[in-house]
């Protein structure tokens, strides 16, 4: 008995001893937001091949929504979703002329012709509509959506991929559930596309294996991060402007995982969240690879909160993008 009780004492020691190992190297090797913009970044081109400086997300809105797309090795996919884009936008302008958006393109230090791509929609429609952001080096998506975001002049702020797996009228649904957010303090608030509701679909598609890694990554998120949100993933988010800056001022996470602690910055500050079903299709070229991109999304989730707990990250960093 004394024999399995030193056991025990010594698996619990063990325990508690990992727990710290952890602990330390989640601190230690905690990297802080890094906004600083090579100068090719800081500039758009226009129609006639002139440098622009970009707004930065500080100043007042000058249009009422900015579509910011995230954007690596994207020239075969995104044609298709760029001009389901410009129609949707072109046509409710059309009915509403006091309608007014941009489009954002990121290009995250791609190695094909994504840039060039998104420039003959610029050329096309003007640069007052579609601008393009060249990153010097691949930041990651969170790292492009964030560039894109602290870029933009909209009202509000559309977060959505490149491969158009969502179709892009589905605005209205986000923006339905954004209205619907009452009260929203200091007009703060975020509403999330998702397909939670297609979830026993994809369960019957999928492996056993992937099906495991999935509810495997839920759980992590609910267990460390963000609770009510069944689906934290999906590449079609629309904040307010004031919500944009409150969260990605903070935003530490630049790979796959950073939807995960958007959104836990964002129940920090307890801004409301809506999640609204919408269309989505699985879009072949996708950029995750299974395993991999899945260990590595968990080994995030668990380093976010612990960061956040030992103060290595710290809500509301300094917003300076020289």
């Amino acid at each position: 008995m004394d024999f399995l009780c030193e056991i025990v004492q010594a698996l619990v020691a063990l325990a508690a001893l990992g727990v710290v190992v952890v602990l330390i190297i989640a601190h230690v090797t905690a990297g802080m937001v890094n906004l600083t913009r090579h100068e090719k970044e800081k500039y758009f081109l226009t129609a006639s091949g002139e440098k622009e400086l970009f707004p930065s997300l500080q100043d007042p809105h000058s249009r009422d929504l900015s579509v910011v797309i995230p954007a690596y090795n994207e020239e075969l996919r995104m044609p298709v979703m760029l001009d389901e884009a410009m129609e949707y936008l072109e046509n409710r302008q059309e009915k509403t002329p006091s309608f007014t958006y941009e489009i954002i393109v990121v290009d995250d230090g791609s190695k094909d012709k994504t840039t060039e791509v998104a420039m003959r929609y610029s050329r096309k429609y003007g640069a007052d509509k579609v601008r393009v952001l060249t990153l010097v080096k691949n930041r990651g998506k969170g790292g492009a959506v964030r560039m894109g975001t602290l870029s933009s002049r909209g009202k509000v702020i559309l977060m959505a991929d490149a491969d158009g797996a969502t179709k892009f009228s589905d605005i209205e649904k986000v923006e339905a559930g954004l209205s619907n957010l009452n009260p929203k303090p200091d007009n703060m608030a975020i509403s999330c596309g998702s397909r939670a509701h297609l979830e026993k679909e994809s369960v019957a598609q999928r492996s056993v294996f992937r099906t495991f890694l999935m509810y495997g990554f839920h759980f992590l998120v609910w267990f460390f991060c963000v609770r009510g949100i069944r689906d934290t993933q999906c590449g079609f988010k629309l904040f307010t402007r004031e919500a944009a800056l409150k969260t990605f001022s903070s935003l530490h996470v630049e790979r796959w995982a950073f939807d995960v602690e958007l959104l836990y910055i964002a129940q920090c500050f307890k801004i409301p969240i809506a999640e609204v079903a919408v269309n989505w299709t699985e879009i072949e070229g996708s950029k995750l690879v299974p395993f991999w991109s899945w260990l590595q999304m968990g080994r995030d989730l668990v380093f976010i909160r612990l960061r956040y707990i030992t103060g290595a990250w710290k809500l509301q960093s300094p917003l300076k993008t020289d």
